[in-house]
């Protein structure tokens, strides 16, 4: 997957709905593997959707639930590699913490995740031009001990992380029409879903 991210206001309704096209039957395997399999097929088509790539331009075709679904994939990925300093120090920061992704996360349901994005954005608000400078490894890797506060929060979203995808997904899977999603009933021959 390949992100590249700035500041884009994500809109409660911008008007645009990216039309996703997936396979009922798909829809209904991914679903029977459980939540992740499900949330990532959603994930991966909408990212299809706009060539594969997430930038600012991209970002304008999507509303704004396919929006706030690709950036939990991308703080969910960046966190549980590194954490939220990981997360902060790749760019990623104004895209999680500079729009309304906590709220949209607690009108999902994940009231605890969205209490620990704010308590991120404190954060994150705090120590942004140390976390987002050029560094070297050796100055990136000390940021972690510079900066403990955020292990908490990563230790917080490492507990929660699957409730919160586990959430998401029903989420999702009760709200297609908002993601533009268009289950079709029968696959064609040479279809890949």
């Amino acid at each position: 997957m390949n992100y590249e991210l700035n500041v884009v206001p994500l809109q409660a309704e911008t008007g645009k709905n990216m039309e996703v096209i997936i396979h009922d039957t798909a829809l209904k395997e991914a679903a029977s593997k459980g939540t992740d399999e499900f949330l990532t097929l959603v994930h991966n088509k909408i990212l299809e959707a706009v060539g594969g790539e997430v930038n600012a331009e991209t970002l304008l075709q999507l509303n704004g639930e396919q929006t706030t679904l690709l950036a939990y994939f991308i703080l969910r990925e960046e966190v549980m590699d590194g954490g939220f300093i990981q997360l902060i120090h790749n760019g990623y920061g104004p895209f999680i913490f500079l729009n309304p992704f906590a709220k949209a996360m607690r009108l999902w349901g994940a009231h605890d995740f969205s209490k620990l994005i704010y308590k991120g954005r404190k954060l994150f608000e705090q120590y942004a031009d140390v976390l987002q400078a050029d560094c070297t490894d050796d100055e990136f890797m000390a940021l972690f001990e510079q900066y403990p506060e955020f292990d908490e929060l990563d230790d917080a979203f490492v507990e929660m992380e699957e409730d919160v995808t586990d959430t998401i997904a029903h989420y999702v899977d009760e709200n297609l029409d908002r993601f533009g999603l268009t289950p079709t009933l029968s696959k064609r021959e040479g279809d890949n879903c």
